[in-house]
């Protein structure tokens, strides 16, 4: 075996990871939405905020975004674009395995799976900004340093299929 072909079978690898672990997270939203469409509404709201810290609150609360049928919508869009990502990551992973197979050009692969990770690195990065904008780094910790981890993990796969 090549390292050509072993690097091409750990980017496939990689991709999989990737495209198995989003997939499990837009079942769940799917099927248990309650799970994370509760905590979405609250860092929009900036609820724990307000509870915890009124008077950094009392800063930024112009901020919140209290409409439920607005939280429902971001919600319902954040899901929308996740499946859009699982599916271009499981097309990338596809056509890698493909290509480490021999019935495809690696460059073919490689592409898709590189757009598959920008969507899903948009997603973290997307909470991240976000959250900053609704100052969840107050009460939600937790998930901050969660989106930066994806994040980092969607920057890396990036770098490593591009720089073969």
């Amino acid at each position: 075996m090549t390292l050509e072909t072993i690097i091409l079978v750990a980017q496939t690898a990689c991709v999989f990871f990737m495209a198995a672990w989003l997939t499990i997270g837009v079942l769940d939203n799917i099927f248990h939405s309650a799970l994370n469409s509760t905590t979405t509404a609250e860092v929009l709201d900036m609820t724990r905020m307000r509870e915890e810290f009124p008077e950094a609150y009392e800063a930024v609360a112009h901020r919140r975004i209290s409409s439920a049928s607005i939280q429902r919508w971001l919600f319902v869009f954040i899901v929308v674009w996740e499946v859009v990502a699982a599916i271009a990551l499981w097309s990338g992973f596809a056509l890698l395995l493909m290509a480490a197979l021999g019935q495809v050009e690696p460059a073919t692969g490689r592409s898709l799976a590189v757009l598959g990770a920008l969507l899903f690195t948009s997603i973290w990065v997307g909470f991240l900004v976000g959250g900053n904008w609704f100052c969840y780094w107050f009460c939600h910790e937790g998930a901050q340093n969660t989106h930066f981890q994806m994040t980092l993990w969607g920057i890396v796969t990036m770098i490593f299929l591009v720089v073969v």
